[in-house]
């Protein structure tokens, strides 16, 4: 469906397959039983495209996946009256992103990833009415898309900026090797950069999620916002430096966790909202989804936020 979309959201678009929580991680030759394994839709870009499709807002979506079964599951979990998905270009003989999810009780989900026909993508994907009209550009899964790594980056993400449009740059640490290099010419050309903070410690070697925030704004971002999982999220800009705490939820998994945050940050800056409001926002979404262990599946509805933005505060400290 065409539509007119407010927010930009280009980057890696993923099939996830994922287990229910196990009792531990098995050794090699071990058989662990768990309640579920399913297919889910992940990918920073398709997992913000969708959770902004939850908040009302119109997205336009610019990645590519394959031509296999993964990846018409990824165009099926897509299909949303406010999504439109001609931006994303099919790779003959290829597949999607794919990710490998494990997760275990009381641990940090692990993850085996291709990067598929993501590594196709290039800015000539995106149509050029959309570079022009939408009000927020969102890059997800920057590092895991060689082509983007370049000056013709640099240049896009200044012109878009030059004609009033917000830019949000969100990572996925892949490969080993320096990261900050392709990272730093970006970042004076972005509003908002959004790492969390295992990521951050090694693009910067800070493990001080306040000093990671200022290294960034050091280096050119107009803002930092580091999600710290359990422990929050630090807002770092010239203007306004700011800690805040987590919505109490039952954690069942933290996969998508960070797109749904994402997802929260940018409707709330499409709708001019303050730091703290804008925090608390993304913060709530954020919280939706690990009562779930798929990326988006629990994630609130535009209604669902209101009512629990209405009824719940979050604690915020100057820093």
């Amino acid at each position: 469906m065409k539509i007119k979309p407010r927010c930009l959201s280009a980057g890696i678009l993923f099939a996830d397959v994922g287990c229910a929580p196990i009792a531990h991680c098995p050794v090699p030759g071990e058989l662990v039983q768990t309640d579920r394994v399913e297919l889910t839709l992940g990918g920073c870009a398709s997992n913000v495209a969708l959770n902004l499709a939850k908040l009302e807002v119109p997205t336009g979506l610019c990645g590519c996946v394959g031509d296999d079964a993964f990846s018409d599951f990824v165009f099926s979990a897509l299909q949303d009256p406010l999504i439109d998905l001609s931006g994303v270009r099919r790779v003959p003989n290829a597949g999607p992103g794919c990710s490998l999810i494990v997760n275990v009780k009381g641990e940090d989900r692990r993850f085996v990833s291709t990067t598929g026909a993501n590594a196709q993508f290039s800015l000539d994907d995106i149509p050029t009415a959309w570079t022009e009209e939408s009000e927020v550009l969102y890059i997800g899964g920057f590092l895991m898309i060689p082509p983007l790594e370049s000056d013709a980056t640099v240049e896009y993400l200044k012109a878009f900026q030059a004609r009033g449009g917000k830019t949000i740059l969100d990572v996925v640490l892949y490969g080993n090797r320096p990261y900050w290099p392709a990272i730093e010419p970006l970042l004076p050309y972005v509003d908002y950069f959004l790492p969390n903070d295992d990521e951050a410690r090694v693009i910067c070697g800070k493990t001080d999620p306040v000093e990671q925030a200022k290294f960034f704004v050091d280096a050119g971002a107009k803002t930092c916002v580091v999600t710290c999982g359990g422990d929050g999220s630090i807002y770092y800009s010239a203007n306004e430096k700011f800690r805040a705490d987590i919505f109490p939820v039952e954690f069942v998994g933290g996969t998508g966790s960070g797109d749904a945050f994402a997802a929260g940050f940018v409707s709330a800056v499409l709708d001019g909202c303050d730091p703290v409001e804008t925090v608390r926002r993304a913060s709530a979404q954020g919280m939706s989804c690990v009562r779930d262990g798929s990326a988006t599946r629990s994630v609130f509805t535009k209604a669902e936020s209101e009512a629990f933005l209405a009824a719940n505060e979050l604690k915020v400290e100057s820093l």
